[in-house]
């Protein structure tokens, strides 16, 4: 009953085994080399400084928004997506129902915009 199961099963715990045996022999095997610049943080090429320039210390609020806005719409799309492939199916209550999802998606949008929230001054 469960041997269609087996090969998932095998893989799981190959992939947790390597993964396990990646983390314990990493300390031993890999180079103990350290060094001032490989201990900094990389800001892409250029020396790194102590504080953003921005703000005194604190990052900009513009950088969290930007990023919770992009998690809103890219989870708009996972929504979407099924709705795409199974629309025919679903027939007028679907689309109705991806409408309501679609119109409080562009309120949310246009609340945004409306509020400065893609402003990037």
């Amino acid at each position: 009953m469960l041997d269609p199961y087996l090969p998932l099963v095998l893989m799981f715990a190959l992939a947790a085994a390597f993964a396990l045996f990646s983390v314990t022999a990493a300390p031993y095997i890999g180079p103990r080399r350290y060094n001032k610049a490989k201990l900094d943080a990389y800001e892409c090429g250029i020396e790194p400084s102590p504080q953003p320039v921005v703000g005194g210390g604190r990052m900009p609020v513009a950088y969290y928004l930007t990023a919770m806005l992009f998690i809103l719409f890219d989870i708009e799309m996972v929504f979407l997506y099924p709705f795409a492939v199974s629309a025919d199916r679903l027939g007028l209550f679907g689309l109705v129902e991806i409408a309501l999802f679609v119109a409080t998606v562009g309120f949310a949008y246009a609340y945004v915009w409306r509020r400065g929230g893609l402003d990037w001054n």
